[in-house]
């Protein structure tokens, strides 16, 4: 893949049941409050740790609060080698309008 790119939230659904790792970079009380199913928080501080244990081959779909954010944060893990990164379309706000009883909180 040349860059990032876009998955919906039911591309993302599906593409988790293969092994994709999920990629939360909404702050620790949102992410708190309710997460996707076995998603990673990551902030600045726990980026570089995250990708120097990470497979840069298995796909990895980095989730925010509305789709926006995590275009920025894709592409800087798409930099940084991952080569299936993509971005979330509408965040975890359309994943929890669409997949209400696939949230976990803590």
């Amino acid at each position: 893949m040349d860059q990032f790119g876009y998955l919906s939230v039911e591309e993302t659904a599906e593409l988790m049941n293969t092994g994709a790792v999920i990629v939360d970079i909404r702050d620790a009380d949102s992410y708190a409050q309710g997460h996707m199913p076995g998603a990673i928080h990551l902030d600045n501080h726990s980026v570089a740790s995250f990708i120097q244990q990470a497979d840069l081959d298995t796909p990895t779909v980095v989730v925010c609060y509305h789709g926006h954010a995590s275009q920025s944060a894709a592409a800087y893990l798409h930099s940084q080698g991952f080569d299936q990164v993509y971005s979330m379309n509408g965040g975890f706000a359309e994943w929890a309008l669409k997949q209400p009883d696939r949230i976990e909180r803590g």
